[in-house]
């Protein structure tokens, strides 16, 4: 089955495949920031008429909480690069009902967070159109955001339209940065800033905790950035500058801007402008107070116009990661097939985008941000309590596991390493969806009623399906198409590999086993094969030891090589993973059942000369004498199907001839 050695052509042509296929940074950018830059233009408002003079130390403290969400979610999507984010980090910490928990409560803030933007990014159109600040007119055309942003991620969010985003994007936080540096010049005060702050009457305590909460509502972008994990090749220096970016970013712009809104927009008696006059657009009432005329013009068409775009930006984000999270949860059958019914050219799940288009067009009825911004600090909290926690107990659980990016600071307790701002994340966290329950009763209402269907739902679901409900069960991606495709015969294979010359080959044939037609470079559905490197660590050593970078620097490299050749293959993605073992044979095993893959293909080691060989099929049979120790324990004690491919025949040119008249391969 092997091809041969790759010349320099077939090589370039295997670079422009991978650039073609993989999403790649401009797509991660534009939904890092789309969110970030959207959420200060309908969150300001309502946090500012909540934490009033303290809305500046609000974002410097929810800047921080997002830096330790980042590094959260950076471990856990380094180690486990399925689409999902939390509901993934979950699942293998804790069991299925944990992490559909998780997701289901993710699923509440990309419905809640459509509708905000959608309603938001009206509000800042009415600078051209003043009829758009009456009901009607904005409902409709928060209507036709919606079906927008439902249409085109059922179309498929592609890199090319992520590029574009992105340009408008960086273009929007280029302007962010110019009215910080402007408003502080022109209308920053101590004096204004500290005078109207009276601790527990104003603000009260309940509205700074809810203020508090309020903050993080522009932290899903990494649950959607999350969701393309093996999509996106970034370094482990790439990951950390990731986060730091991340940071400065959301430091600078959320406390500038805030720095500036309570300067310009001042809190006298207890309220301010930004909560009653600006609530639906604040970011148009701080450029309202800009000197001279002529610029406080120019800034407010230009803030309306990129505002507008902006948050439609972040909708379509929101439903994309709402999109590959509900793929998740289908095919792992935490809620029933027919919600996560693909289309049948785009492979988008159109049934679920299209029920959250409804969804999110019934909440915007209301037209109450307040109520909508409680509601989904419900969600967010409870999630990201889950994957902080996750990412504590995969530290014990999954202690061995190369981690491309560890979170930092962590200390050995009860013989583990326990990283402290995932705990200290995971705290707070835990405190703030108490607090939201406590303090916000519409929420506590609309996000407990959320949860309480949706575990109903999974319950029914999984016991009428006769399925676990907390263990993993897999479905076929083709068993979500609307119309069949060409079969695959899997959708997802785990593939053990060690360096040898046989590599290219077990990987070929684990493409040809799950490669299926592609009609959409944004298509969800790719089968995916997990490329897994072994590290066998001696007893004499500690699983965690260092290795030598030798050995690190060359699994890496036939990690990649095996990249390149699988994703030569339509609809096949390629993740990647190394572990440490004290045993391949068990780790293989072990592997397969956690990320509960259909198949396993395993190029079968030759029968050591001491313990020697497995006899499979029986005397003469198609694998005799070929098959060692750790592919026996594989074939025998896997859980699902197992493929062999055997090495090339080392033995008399007779024999060699014999064998060559028998199948390369066996299903055992």
């Amino acid at each position: 089955m092997s091809e041969g050695e790759s010349g320099p052509s077939e090589l370039a042509a295997r670079s422009r495949v991978i650039v073609r296929r993989s999403i790649g940074s401009p797509i991660l950018f534009t939904i890092v920031y789309s969110s970030l830059a959207s959420a200060i233009y309908f969150s300001l408002g309502v946090i500012a008429g909540h934490a009033l003079g303290l809305t500046p130390v609000v974002f410097l403290i929810a800047a921080l909480l997002f830096t330790l969400t980042a590094m959260t979610y950076v471990e856990g999507a380094s180690m486990h690069q399925d689409r999902g984010g939390a509901t993934v980090f979950a699942r293998y910490a804790f069991n299925e009902l944990v992490s559909f928990i998780a997701g289901w409560a993710i699923l509440l803030d990309y419905v809640i967070l459509v509708a905000v933007t959608a309603f938001s990014a009206t509000q800042y159109l009415r600078i051209f159109w003043s009829p758009l600040g009456d009901h009607d007119e904005a409902l409709l055309l928060s209507f036709a955001f919606i079906a927008l942003v439902v249409l085109s991620n059922i179309r498929g969010f592609g890199g090319k339209r992520a590029r574009r985003v992105g340009i408008i994007v960086a273009g929007d936080l280029a302007l962010q940065a110019f009215i910080v540096v402007l408003g502080l010049a022109l209308f920053f005060n101590p004096h204004t800033l500290l005078d109207p702050i009276h601790l527990g009457s104003a603000p009260k305590w309940s509205d700074l905790v809810f203020a508090l909460t309020v903050a993080v509502i522009s932290f899903t972008s990494l649950e959607s950035a999350s969701g393309l994990a093996g999509e996106v090749r970034i370094s482990r220096g790439g990951l950390k500058r990731m986060i730091a970016s991340g940071t400065a970013t959301v430091v600078f712009l959320y406390v500038g801007i805030a720095l500036v809104a309570v300067t310009a927009l001042p809190v006298r008696g207890g309220h301010t402008a930004l909560a009653s006059r600006y609530l639906n657009a604040p970011m148009i009432g701080i450029v309202t107070h800009v000197h001279p005329h002529w610029l406080e013009q120019g800034l407010r068409y230009l803030v309306a116009a990129l505002a507008a775009v902006t948050l439609v930006a972040a909708a379509n984000s929101a439903m994309l990661g709402l999109s590959r999270l509900a793929y998740s949860l289908s095919t792992n059958r935490q809620i029933p097939s027919g919600l996560g019914r693909l289309h049948p050219e785009r492979s988008t799940p159109y049934v679920l985008i299209i029920l959250a288009g409804v969804i999110a067009a019934g909440l915007v009825v209301p037209e109450n941000l307040d109520f909508l911004v409680g509601s989904y600090a419900f969600g967010a909290m409870l999630a990201f309590t889950i994957a902080h926690l996750s990412i504590c107990r995969l530290r014990y659980s999954e202690a061995d596991r190369d981690r491309p990016y560890r979170v930092p600071l962590s200390i050995r307790i009860g013989g583990g390493e326990l990283p402290l701002p995932a705990a200290f994340g995971a705290l707070v966290s835990g405190l703030g969806w108490v607090a939201v329950m406590i303090v916000h009763q519409p929420a506590r209402y609309v996000g407990l009623g959320w949860m309480a269907a949706g575990v109903a739902l999974y319950v029914v679901y999984r016991r009428a399906d006769e399925t676990s409900l907390l263990k993993r069960v897999t479905v076929s991606p083709q068993v979500l198409r609307a119309e069949q495709a060409p079969e695959r015969d899997y959708g997802s294979v785990l593939v053990p590999l060690f360096g040898a010359d046989l590599d290219d080959d077990i990987v070929q044939t684990a493409a040809l086993l799950v490669s299926g037609e592609q009609t959409d470079e944004a298509a969800i559905d790719t089968a995916t094969i997990e490329a897994l490197w072994i590290f066998v660590i001696p007893m004499s050593l500690p699983l965690d030891a260092s290795l030598p970078e030798a050995q690190i620097k060359h699994a890496r490299q036939v990690l990649a090589r095996a990249k390149a050749v699988g994703e030569e293959y339509t609809g096949v993605q390629v993740a990647t993973a190394t572990v440490r073992t004290r045993r391949a044979g068990y780790a293989i095993v072990d592997e397969a059942r956690r990320r509960g893959v259909e198949a396993i293909v395993l190029g079968a080691e030759e029968p050591s000369l001491i313990r020697g060989g497995a006899r499979l099929g029986g005397r003469g049979g198609p694998l005799e004498g070929y098959v060692g120790e750790v592919s026996k324990y594989v074939v025998r004690k896997a859980a699902c199907r197992v493929i062999v491919t055997a090495p090339a025949a080392r033995d008399s040119p007779a024999e060699q001839a014999r064998r060559a008249n028998r199948d390369s391969a066996s299903i055992v």
